[in-house]
């Protein structure tokens, strides 16, 4: 790894999954098919308009499928394309250091900036 010049794919990568709430998308996700509702649900403070935003950013990428039932009322569900499944392991190596270097939050309750534990 490089470190004197960033490489352009990496950072391609982090400019679409640095974007604020598309990593707890892609959490949603990784269970399996979601309903927008479900995800709302899932990301506490995301906006329907946010959330549809991204939701077209991911699809655009190839990370996110979105699928159109033709019932009444219309079903769409979103799913994670094989693309999207490959950052399971990067979502449980975030946590694994999340456990380990954040303050344990209640749920529901927004960190504050600079706090952060030292250590296990």
């Amino acid at each position: 790894m490089d470190l004197e010049q960033p490489c352009p794919k990496y950072k391609q990568a982090i400019s679409i999954l640095g974007k604020r709430w598309t990593g707890l998308i892609i959490r949603a996700l990784l269970g399996g098919s979601c309903h927008f509702s479900s995800i709302t649900s899932y990301v506490q403070g995301l906006s329907d308009r946010l959330l549809s935003q991204r939701l077209k950013e991911l699809e655009a990428e190839g990370i996110v499928e979105r699928h159109i039932y033709p019932e009444t009322p219309v079903r769409v569900e979103y799913v994670l394309t094989p693309k999207g499944k490959e950052l399971q392991e990067i979502v449980e190596a975030i946590q694994r250091w999340a456990d380990r270097w954040t303050l344990d939050l209640e749920e529901g309750e927004e960190p504050e900036g600079g706090r952060a534990r030292r250590g296990p």
